[in-house]
């Protein structure tokens, strides 16, 4: 994985989450208690950090959501076995949508993939809905195995994911619309 290819995510970089391996905080959410084992840096996210991350030194998470409630990426975090199959299916369903820019990262679990729909300066609940509706399509062709971020069914500490590993696949519009 090239620092090219994390740039691909647009992550918010001056902050990160770190895994620790005690709970680091208890959060009472919507009648639900939440134990969080990722502690929040306020510092930079840089490149050193991301490479000691991929090396398997630490595990660091970014977040999705922005202060000011802006949101960059949709992301289905998909924790099944046929990877390929949920793939092809989630490929046409964003084509069909119109997305146009989106990439999926493997995880360091196999079966586990991370597919960032590149959706651009978008509002928190507007993400919210658009996540909705593409898990919506996706659920009438094969059963349910992703969660969608982010989401409003949790808090805020986790709506972010553990940095990706490798490169999946990607897709850019280029590549493909001039077929349509």
């Amino acid at each position: 994985m090239t620092a090219m290819d994390m740039k691909l995510i647009k992550m918010i970089t001056n902050h990160y989450w770190l895994k620790c391996e005690n709970v680091v905080s208890k959060i009472d959410f919507k009648g639900r208690i939440f134990y969080n084992k990722f502690k929040y840096i306020d510092s930079m996210l840089t490149q050193s950090i991301i490479n000691r991350h991929l090396n398997g030194e630490i595990t660091v998470a970014h977040s999705l959501i922005k202060d000011n409630d802006i949101v960059e990426n949709i992301v289905i975090d998909y924790n099944g076995m046929d990877t390929q199959r949920f793939y092809h299916r989630a490929q046409l369903v964003l084509r069909e949508e119109g997305y146009l820019n989106f990439t999926a990262f493997a995880s360091k679990t196999k079966g586990h993939l991370h597919l960032y729909i590149h959706k651009g300066h978008t509002t928190l609940q507007e993400a919210v809905q658009l996540g909705k509706m593409i898990s919506m399509k996706l659920a009438a062709k094969q059963p349910k195995q992703w969660k969608v971020f982010p989401t409003n069914d949790m808090p805020r500490e986790y709506n972010i994911l553990t940095l990706p590993y490798d490169v999946y696949a990607k897709e850019r519009a280029s590549s493909w619309s001039k077929h349509m």
